[in-house]
């Protein structure tokens, strides 16, 4: 596996969940000896975040699905760096990636992140160019093989792996991160940790928290995350009179300490997601969780282990989280069983030892 090459592609220049499971899965495979190169966009943020990690980084326009100059810009950097490789992640990259790679004679994977459908149309063909596709959820596999003619055998649903040994309550002072963020002892602190867009839902978690804190006035609401939707958030938490009660944090570059100040967790979006790493996150860290039925959010539900409510679904996300307000022993009953599944099916080293797999497969040395 040491003389593995891979280049990964990104046209997004956003900062959210998929890009920072590139960026963590390039880090993870390169620990295994899997050299990593990443080309994207000159004011994206992942490039900034793989120069700070060493990675190898072209910067290229990626200004469409017909961008010829990046195509066969990609296809020398290709055979210059002797790729074995091409893992493309985003729609716009995944049509000049995939062809420069099928051009250069290099193996081509599409990751598909997101959970909404893809174009069905014979026209839209380049995900079935792939060697190989990978999702980040079981759902949205099945979606592809039945919607955009994947065969089976060339699909695999492969979360995004969560470091166990880094979201571990044990490592963290409650009291202290509690304090940090002007939590008081005798508060309920319920907390979403998510991009700040309009597909979370945060409208939702702030109609509902209008609705709890009337009748527990010792909640408070931790909002963590950056995004386009700022100022509609905060226009919302203004006009409700939350001020009090609702604390935003921006964008936190350590979401494990958030979660360790934290007696619950939810997450609120109605599309888009795959297996969410903030849910996998918060039940690593033992936290009882509320989320919506988004994407392969499922895939994570195992004996009981948490909430799970309609998306969109303002009563069900409601009557949830007040079951948990109400009963700290429900809460412990949660917290009990929230983090053994999520080590055991979908930690960091599962997610590495599947990808390995996966290029041995391609490379034809299983």
């Amino acid at each position: 596996m040491s003389d593995t090459r891979v280049l990964h592609t990104e046209w997004s220049d956003g900062w959210g969940g998929q890009e920072i499971r590139i960026i963590n899965e390039m880090l993870a495979v390169r620990e295994q000896g899997v050299e990593v190169f990443l080309a994207c966009r000159s004011k994206a943020r992942i490039k900034l975040e793989a120069e700070r990690h060493n990675i190898p980084v072209f910067v290229l326009p990626f200004r469409g699905n017909a961008d010829l100059r990046t195509l066969f810009a990609l296809r020398r950097i290709i055979k210059k760096q002797n790729i074995d490789i091409v893992n493309t992640h985003s729609g716009k990259d995944t049509w000049v990636g995939g062809l420069a790679a099928k051009l250069a004679g290099a193996k081509f994977i599409r990751t598909r992140h997101l959970s909404n459908p893809i174009n069905p149309a014979r026209t839209n063909f380049i995900n079935g160019l792939a060697d190989y596709v990978l999702t980040t959820g079981e759902s949205v596999r099945e979606d592809m093989i039945r919607n955009n003619r994947i065969r089976p055998d060339r699909i695999e649903s492969v979360p995004t792996g969560i470091d166990e040994t880094l979201f571990d309550p044990g490592l963290y002072n409650r009291a202290e991160n509690r304090a940090q963020f002007g939590i008081h002892d005798d508060e309920i602190a319920i907390g979403i940790v998510a991009v700040l867009r309009g597909f979370k839902r945060h409208d939702l978690l702030l109609e509902v928290a209008g609705h709890l804190i009337a009748k527990y006035p010792r909640l408070r609401f931790i909002i963590a995350g950056e995004g386009p939707k700022r100022s509609s958030i905060e226009k919302t938490i203004q006009e409700q009179g939350l001020q009090d009660h609702v604390l935003m944090l921006g964008h936190v570059d350590e979401p494990q300490k958030v979660l360790a100040a934290l007696d619950i967790f939810t997450l609120t979006s109605d599309s888009k997601e795959g297996v969410p790493q903030s849910v996998m996150q918060a039940m690593l860290m033992g936290l009882p969780v509320v989320a919506t039925a988004s994407g392969s959010t499922r895939d994570l539900l195992h004996d009981d282990n948490f909430i799970l409510v309609e998306p969109g679904n303002v009563q069900e996300l409601e009557e949830g989280l007040e079951r948990l307000i109400k009963d700290a022993q429900l809460r412990a009953e949660y917290s009990g069983k929230a983090r053994a599944y999520i080590v055991e099916h979908f930690s960091k080293s599962v997610m590495v030892q599947r990808l390995l797999s996966i290029y041995d497969k391609l490379m034809d040395r299983s």
